[in-house]
């Protein structure tokens, strides 16, 4: 019996096949999700912090422009 009588070639191709197009294709969709992604894990700065802080109303408005002066902004 030979390996090409038993039909594991043609299933062997048919693999090599849907990999040859899947392996690319999901790589440009890993890639887009990455650059697309990239914008929104920007790392919040100290102001955005004291921001969000003011706006939740865990500091006064006379704290807040206090420590922005601190700050420099």
């Amino acid at each position: 019996m030979h390996f090409y009588d038993s039909g594991w070639a043609m299933g062997g191709g048919m693999l090599w096949m849907v990999l040859w197009w899947l392996v690319p294709i999901l790589g440009i969709v890993a890639l887009a999700l990455w650059i697309g992604g990239a914008g929104r894990n920007r790392k919040k700065t100290v102001l955005d912090i004291l921001k969000e802080r003011y706006a939740r109303g865990e500091i006064e408005q006379e704290e807040f422009m206090r420590k922005k002066r601190e700050l420099g902004e």
